[in-house]
C-alpha cells in the first residue's frame, strides 16, 4: 500500500534524472500564468497594505521555479512600493511547503545565490527584506495558524491527492482497476467515481484549511493538471501519459521483472479534474469568490516550444518525456516494485511515448484558478 507522506516526493539533488533538472514544463506554466500571480499579488497588497506581508508556496518541491516564484513576488511588490511613492520599508515572509521527503536541503544551499542573483537584479532600488523558511507536511493539513497568510501560490500540485483511494487497495486481493494504475478508456465507471470522489474530498478540504488560514483579503493562484473533457475516460491529457505507463510495466510483468500482482495492486495517487468538477467544488464549498478560472496546454515533451501538432523527433521527444516522468515518479515506483526496475521501465516509457507521438502529439493540460476569501458565507450559492 503507498503511503504517500512517505514514499511520494520529487527526485532530489541535481543529477541527470533530478527534479531540478526536469522540471521545464512547470516553469513554462509559471509562465503562462505570470500575469494572474502578477494581479492577485497587486491586490493584495495594495487592497492591505500589510507592515510584514506571508506568502506560502505549497508543494514547492526543490528545483529552481521555487526561488523563481520568490523572485518574481519579491519584483511585484518592489515595483507596487516604488509606484506607491512608499518608503516605508515592509517585510516577506515565504514559508516553502512540501511532504518531509522533499529535497528541502538541495533548496536552501541555493539561497545564498539566489539572494547575490536578487542584489544584482535590484541594485540601486529599495527592495523589502525577506525572510525564507521550510515547511515540511502535507497540504491536507493544517500548517500555518488562523488568519496569518495574505498569499497563497501552488503550482503543479494538487492533483496529487492525499491517497489511493481506499477500495483500490484490493480487499481479499480483488483490485478493481487491474492492470491500469489510472484512469483509461477501459476503467469502469466504478473505479472512475472513486477517483472523483477522493478529489471531490481532498480539494473541499483544501478550501476549507486554507480559508482558516487566510486573512481577510487574502487570495490563492492554484495551478494544476486537468482535463479538457468532462468525461473522465475520455480525457486523453493524463489518460494517455499514465497509460503507457501502465503498458510498460506490462511489459516488465511479460519478462518476469514484476509480479502481475504488484501491478494489479498499484495505482497512481492523483487525479485531472475538468474545470467544471473545479468550479462545482468551489461554489459547493462555498468559502472563495472565484475571480478567474482557465485552462491552457503545454506539450509533453518540455523541450518542445513549437505551437503545431507535429512532433519533429519522436525519439528524443520521448526520451524527454520519459525524464520528466522519472523525476516525479522515481521514488513512488522504486518503494513499491524497488528500484532493479528503475532502468528498463522507463527504458521502454520512452519508446512507448515516441510511437505514440509519431500518431499525435502529447499535451498536458493545465487549470489555473484565483480565489479571494470570503468574509462571509453566501447564502444560496
Amino acid at each position: 500500500m503507498i503511503n504517500t507522506e512517505r514514499d511520494f516526493h520529487m527526485v532530489g539533488g541535481e543529477g541527470e534524472i533530478s527534479y531540478a533538472r526536469n522540471s521545464r514544463v512547470q516553469n513554462k506554466a509559471m509562465m503562462e500564468t505570470k500575469s494572474i500571480l502578477d494581479k492577485v499579488t497587486q491586490e493584495v497588497y495594495t487592497g492591505l497594505l500589510p507592515r510584514n506581508m506571508v506568502i506560502a508556496d505549497l508543494g514547492c518541491s526543490s528545483g529552481p521555479n521555487t526561488l523563481r516564484f520568490v523572485s518574481e513576488v519579491i519584483n511585484i511588490i518592489t515595483k507596487c512600493q516604488n509606484k506607491l511613492g512608499q518608503i516605508d520599508l515592509m517585510d516577506l515572509q515565504f514559508f516553502l511547503n512540501d511532504l518531509p521527503g522533499n529535497d528541502f536541503n538541495h533548496l536552501f544551499r541555493t539561497l545564498e545565490t539566489f539572494k547575490k542573483a536578487n542584489e544584482t537584479n535590484h541594485e540601486g532600488e529599495i527592495v523589502p527584506a525577506y525572510y525564507i523558511c521550510g515547511v515540511p507536511g502535507s497540504y491536507y493539513t493544517r500548517l500555518f495558524p488562523q488568519q496569518t497568510i495574505h498569499l497563497f501560490h501552488s503550482s503543479i500540485s494538487l492533483h496529487w491527492l492525499s491517497q489511493v483511494p481506499e477500495e483500490l487497495n484490493g480487499r481479499k486481493k480483488v483490485y478493481l482497476n487491474e492492470e491500469n494504475i489510472y484512469i483509461t478508456k477501459t476503467t469502469p465507471q466504478s473505479v472512475v467515481k472513486l477517483f472523483q470522489e477522493q478529489f471531490y474530498k481532498d480539494f473541499s478540504l483544501f478550501l476549507t484549511l486554507r480559508h482558516e488560514e487566510l486573512v481577510l483579503g487574502g487570495q490563492m493562484v492554484l495551478t494544476f493538471c486537468g482535463r479538457k473533457d468532462e468525461d473522465a475516460r475520455s480525457g486523453s491529457e493524463l489518460n494517455n501519459l499514465f497509460g503507457l505507463l501502465a503498458q510498460s510495466l506490462q511489459s516488465l510483468v511479460a519478462e518476469g521483472l514484476v509480479e502481475k500482482e504488484n501491478l494489479e495492486s498499484f495505482n497512481l495517487p492523483l487525479y485531472g479534474p475538468s474545470v467544471g468538477e473545479v468550479d462545482e467544488i468551489v461554489k459547493n464549498v462555498n468559502l472563495f469568490e472565484m475571480d478567474h478560472i482557465n485552462l491552457f496546454e503545454c506539450n509533453w515533451d518540455p523541450y518542445d516550444d513549437s505551437q503545431g501538432d507535429i512532433v519533429h523527433d519522436s525519439a528524443l521527444s520521448g526520451m524527454n518525456v520519459a525524464k520528466c516522468i522519472r523525476a516525479a515518479l522515481q521514488p513512488l515506483i522504486a518503494s513499491y516494485f524497488g528500484e532493479d526496475i528503475l532502468n528498463a521501465l522507463f527504458e521502454e516509457y520512452a519508446h512507448r511515448v515516441a510511437k505514440h507521438l509519431e500518431k499525435e502529439k502529447g499535451k498536458f493540460a493545465f487549470i489555473v484558478v484565483s480565489l479571494k476569501k470570503r468574509s462571509y458565507i453566501k447564502i444560496g450559492s
